[in-house]
């Protein structure tokens, strides 16, 4: 697509290398990464726990907004895939009986339904916007379009070890970014699915879907929601995909229970769903860097 007269293309970017003010910057440093509890499938290797180092950087606090990713594709006329291809994937019961009923169905996950016109403007097909939404995380989009506005914004996706790291806030070896405990007496900590999936849903607070991206307390290194909400991309190849972390709304124990900080799963990269966004890292200089 070219790009509007005035209009900056979209691979120059929007800053120099200098994180924006709301990034969280992290010193790096050597943790603990994976997981050999063997909660998560087989499949995923999330062990062997191992060491591992990762350098400075500074990370979204956030994952990219509505608003954000609204102000990119003002910017620079960036088309997303979903928008490219026709149509996304919507979660069944966030769709009108009539549409879900009609609507061709992943085989293996019989709950996604393939929606002509679903995409970050309208996140559950024709008829639906992006009301009170600018503060939720800006979804159907995919790897390649995640790592364009990262180019922009003059960061990049970060690496697993580095998502891991920073969602992890300085707890060592924990499940979740808070600890051992799901729900700390009683209390929700992230939005994943309440009820009987992929059936019947419990909205919590009234809402059903995406949360708003600071939703609930940030974890010790300042960060919200890095588990649960959306899935994450991270720039690592794996399974011929890209790597996704954090879980999503749709995650529960008797299901997925990805929502682990040492969960891994993966997609293509020109893949996207009604629960996969990103936020971005940009690089720092090292303590010996001049």
């Amino acid at each position: 697509m070219e790009p509007a007269t005035g209009v900056r293309p979209i691979g120059v970017p929007r800053h120099d290398a200098e994180p924006p003010v709301h990034a969280v910057p992290l010193p790096g440093g050597t943790f603990r990464m994976g997981s050999d509890e063997g909660l998560g499938h087989p499949d995923d290797q999330e062990g062997p726990v191992r060491d591992v180092t990762v350098g400075p950087f500074a990370i979204a606090a956030t994952t990219i907004t509505t608003g954000e990713w609204a102000a990119f594709v003002e910017e620079t006329g960036h088309l997303s895939d979903a928008e490219r291809f026709g149509w996304s994937h919507v979660f069944h019961l966030h769709l009108p009986p009539a549409v879900a009923a009609r609507a061709p169905r992943v085989r293996s996950a019989p709950w996604w339904c393939a929606v002509r016109g679903a995409s970050w403007r309208n996140p559950e097909g024709p008829g639906s916007d992006l009301a009170d939404r600018e503060d939720h995380p800006a979804v159907h989009l995919s790897w390649r379009d995640a790592r364009a506005w990262c180019t922009w914004a003059g960061g990049r996706l970060p690496t697993e070890a580095e998502w891991e790291y920073a969602a992890r806030g300085g707890l060592e070896g924990a499940r979740y970014p808070w600890g051992d405990d799901p729900r700390p007496d009683g209390e929700h900590r992230c939005n994943i699915w309440q009820g009987d999936f992929p059936y019947r849903g419990d909205t919590v607070g009234g809402r059903a879907g995406t949360a708003p991206v600071t939703t609930y307390a940030p974890n010790g290194f300042g960060l919200f929601q890095t588990v649960g909400n959306v899935w994450e991309w991270c720039a690592d190849i794996w399974r011929g995909g890209r790597v996704i972390k954090g879980g999503s709304f749709l995650c529960h124990d008797s299901w997925c229970n990805r929502y682990r900080v040492a969960a891994r799963s993966a997609n293509e990269e020109d893949a996207s769903a009604a629960n996969a966004g990103f936020r971005c890292v940009w690089d720092l200089p090292g303590p010996d860097t001049p």
